[in-house]
């Protein structure tokens, strides 16, 4: 009698890929909204950033929810990251601190 074959067990980001050993675990995909978003991007990401923004009082008031990073939402990121002491990220940019600063303060 041949024995049943066994499930593959489960394995956590990282781990080597047991059928190739020594073969790390493809990259997982980008969850939408999250990497760096600076002038000229657009899509989903910086839809949400925008939404983000408009929570913040005096910061992006008025600002139009389009998904396009332009010159407006440049300002208003440069004016967030002045008025809450925010630093590692380039001015204007929505880099990592940035992006955790503002999820902090809205929903």
């Amino acid at each position: 009698m041949t024995p049943a074959p066994r499930a593959p067990s489960p394995r956590t980001p990282g781990q080597t890929n047991p059928s190739q050993p020594g073969t790390p675990d493809p990259p997982l995909p980008e969850i939408p909204g999250t990497g760096v978003l600076r002038q000229g991007d657009s899509g989903h990401g910086v839809y949400e950033l925008q939404v983000r923004l408009l929570q913040i009082p005096d910061i992006y008031d008025g600002g139009p929810i389009n998904g396009r990073y332009d010159t407006g939402v440049r300002a208003a990121v440069t004016l967030f990251q002045k008025r809450y002491g925010i630093r590692g990220d380039e001015s204007g940019v929505y880099g990592d601190n940035t992006r955790l600063a503002l999820m902090l303060r809205t929903k």
